[in-house]
């Protein structure tokens, strides 16, 4: 009897870079700007749990970003659909050491929570423009 694996459904879209912490940082924040998104929010996670708990994480950054146009668009469509903005931007030091890890939340993750067809659409287009953003990060190019 064989068994159906089903795989797990994906919810960011991430990449390696091959470079620091501090520039990768740097490097994201220009490349979503580039793409019309602005850092809203920003958490330092590593030094909030160093605080909060005591624990040493390695470094790890949670960016709020909001394209104000495609943040509109998505609220006239559906207003609770503001619960899960800002798009969620980690950036982490890689656990092996490779480099420094971003990872952004996959808007079609997002039009998952929705039947409204036009969400779908948007969250493509918001998508499209955060995969652009996602491919442009590598500072050590530059």
């Amino acid at each position: 009897m064989t068994m159906a694996t089903t795989a797990k459904p994906t919810f960011t879209m991430s990449r390696t870079i091959p470079a620091g912490f501090a520039a990768t940082i740097a490097a994201t924040r220009a490349a979503l700007e580039d793409q019309g998104f602005g850092i809203i929010t920003e958490i330092d996670l590593a030094a909030t749990l160093r605080a909060k708990l005591g624990v040493e994480a390695a470094d790890q950054v949670i960016l709020g970003a909001c394209n104000p146009g495609f943040a509109h668009r998505a609220t006239e469509l559906v207003p609770s659909i503001a619960a899960v903005l800002p798009c969620n931007v980690v950036v982490r030091s890689d656990a092996d050491g490779a480099g420094t890890v971003v990872e952004m939340f996959d808007p079609a993750a997002m039009a998952r929570l929705s039947d409204e067809e036009n969400l779908a659409a948007l969250a493509g287009d918001v998508r499209r423009s955060l995969a652009t953003a996602l491919h442009a990060i590598d500072p050590s190019s530059g």
